[in-house]
Protein backbone atom coordinates (compact mmCIF):
# COMPACT_ATOMS: atom_id res chain seq x y z
CA UNK A 1 0.00 0.00 0.00
CA UNK A 2 2.90 2.37 0.60
CA UNK A 3 4.04 2.02 -2.99
CA UNK A 4 0.58 2.97 -4.24
CA UNK A 5 0.71 6.24 -2.30
CA UNK A 6 3.81 7.35 -4.24
CA UNK A 7 2.40 6.60 -7.69
CA UNK A 8 0.73 9.60 -9.30
CA UNK A 9 -2.58 9.29 -11.06
CA UNK A 10 -1.31 11.53 -13.87
CA UNK A 11 2.43 10.89 -14.26
CA UNK A 12 2.61 12.44 -17.74
CA UNK A 13 1.04 15.64 -16.45
CA UNK A 14 3.49 15.73 -13.56
CA UNK A 15 6.41 15.33 -15.95
CA UNK A 16 5.11 18.11 -18.21
CA UNK A 17 4.67 20.47 -15.28
CA UNK A 18 8.13 19.76 -13.91
CA UNK A 19 9.64 20.24 -17.38
CA UNK A 20 7.83 23.56 -17.78
CA UNK A 21 8.93 24.66 -14.30
CA UNK A 22 12.55 23.81 -15.13
CA UNK A 23 12.45 25.70 -18.44
CA UNK A 24 10.90 28.78 -16.80
CA UNK A 25 13.54 28.74 -14.05
CA UNK A 26 16.30 28.33 -16.63
CA UNK A 27 14.98 31.22 -18.74
CA UNK A 28 14.75 33.43 -15.65
CA UNK A 29 18.32 32.62 -14.62
CA UNK A 30 19.61 33.24 -18.14
CA UNK A 31 17.87 36.63 -18.25
CA UNK A 32 19.53 37.59 -14.98
CA UNK A 33 22.89 36.48 -16.36
CA UNK A 34 22.24 38.48 -19.53
CA UNK A 35 21.56 41.61 -17.48
CA UNK A 36 24.77 41.11 -15.49
CA UNK A 37 26.79 40.65 -18.68
CA UNK A 38 25.20 43.75 -20.22
CA UNK A 39 26.11 45.75 -17.10
CA UNK A 40 29.69 44.45 -17.25
CA UNK A 41 29.88 45.37 -20.94
CA UNK A 42 28.68 48.92 -20.26
CA UNK A 43 31.13 49.37 -17.38
CA UNK A 44 33.99 48.13 -19.58
CA UNK A 45 33.11 50.62 -22.31
CA UNK A 46 33.11 53.42 -19.74
CA UNK A 47 36.49 52.18 -18.49
CA UNK A 48 37.97 52.39 -21.99
CA UNK A 49 36.58 55.91 -22.46
CA UNK A 50 38.10 56.95 -19.14
CA UNK A 51 41.50 55.52 -20.08
CA UNK A 52 41.34 57.32 -23.42
CA UNK A 53 40.55 60.56 -21.59
CA UNK A 54 43.41 59.88 -19.16
CA UNK A 55 45.91 59.61 -22.01
CA UNK A 56 44.80 63.10 -23.06
CA UNK A 57 45.06 64.34 -19.44
CA UNK A 58 41.29 64.98 -19.23
CA UNK A 59 40.26 62.45 -16.55
CA UNK A 60 40.25 63.18 -12.82
CA UNK A 61 41.40 60.89 -10.00
CA UNK A 62 37.93 59.58 -9.15
CA UNK A 63 37.21 58.55 -12.73
CA UNK A 64 40.58 56.84 -12.94
CA UNK A 65 39.97 55.03 -9.64
CA UNK A 66 36.64 53.74 -10.96
CA UNK A 67 38.26 52.66 -14.26
CA UNK A 68 40.97 50.78 -12.35
CA UNK A 69 38.31 49.02 -10.26
CA UNK A 70 36.54 47.97 -13.46
CA UNK A 71 39.84 46.75 -14.91
CA UNK A 72 40.22 44.56 -11.83
CA UNK A 73 36.72 43.18 -12.46
CA UNK A 74 37.71 42.49 -16.05
CA UNK A 75 40.76 40.54 -14.89
CA UNK A 76 38.56 38.56 -12.47
CA UNK A 77 36.33 37.57 -15.37
CA UNK A 78 39.29 36.51 -17.47
CA UNK A 79 40.63 34.46 -14.56
CA UNK A 80 37.29 32.74 -14.14
CA UNK A 81 37.21 32.14 -17.89
CA UNK A 82 40.36 30.06 -17.50
CA UNK A 83 38.38 27.60 -15.39
CA UNK A 84 35.63 27.49 -18.02
CA UNK A 85 37.90 25.74 -20.53
CA UNK A 86 39.05 23.12 -18.04
CA UNK A 87 37.28 19.76 -17.82
CA UNK A 88 34.56 19.55 -15.18
CA UNK A 89 33.97 23.33 -15.37
CA UNK A 90 30.43 23.09 -13.91
CA UNK A 91 32.04 21.63 -10.81
CA UNK A 92 35.27 23.62 -10.59
CA UNK A 93 33.82 27.12 -10.98
CA UNK A 94 31.35 26.88 -8.06
CA UNK A 95 34.08 25.27 -5.95
CA UNK A 96 36.45 28.16 -6.72
CA UNK A 97 33.75 30.72 -5.89
CA UNK A 98 32.90 29.00 -2.58
CA UNK A 99 36.57 28.62 -1.70
CA UNK A 100 37.10 32.30 -2.46
CA UNK A 101 34.26 33.23 -0.09
CA UNK A 102 35.75 31.04 2.65
CA UNK A 103 39.18 32.59 2.24
CA UNK A 104 37.77 36.10 1.90
CA UNK A 105 38.75 36.74 -1.71
CA UNK A 106 36.20 38.14 -4.13
CA UNK A 107 36.47 35.94 -7.23
CA UNK A 108 33.43 37.17 -9.16
CA UNK A 109 33.22 40.54 -10.93
CA UNK A 110 31.11 43.16 -9.16
CA UNK A 111 28.14 42.82 -11.52
CA UNK A 112 27.84 39.12 -10.59
CA UNK A 113 28.07 39.59 -6.83
CA UNK A 114 24.39 40.34 -6.32
CA UNK A 115 22.87 37.76 -8.69
CA UNK A 116 21.07 35.96 -5.86
CA UNK A 117 19.61 39.29 -4.75
CA UNK A 118 18.37 39.92 -8.30
CA UNK A 119 16.81 36.44 -8.34
CA UNK A 120 14.90 37.19 -5.14
CA UNK A 121 13.69 40.51 -6.56
CA UNK A 122 12.42 38.79 -9.69
CA UNK A 123 10.67 36.04 -7.75
CA UNK A 124 9.10 38.25 -5.08
CA UNK A 125 6.55 40.06 -7.36
CA UNK A 126 5.44 36.71 -8.76
CA UNK A 127 5.02 35.17 -5.35
CA UNK A 128 3.29 38.24 -3.94
CA UNK A 129 0.81 38.22 -6.83
CA UNK A 130 -0.05 34.54 -6.35
CA UNK A 131 -0.81 34.93 -2.63
CA UNK A 132 -3.53 37.50 -3.17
Amino acid sequence: MKIYAHVHKAPIRVLRISKRRFSIRLKRDLLILKEALAQEKQETKEMLVTYRRYTRKQANREELREANRQFGDLLKGVGLGMFAVLPFAPITIPVVVKLGKVVGVDVLPSSFNNLSEKKRQRKSPVLAGSKE
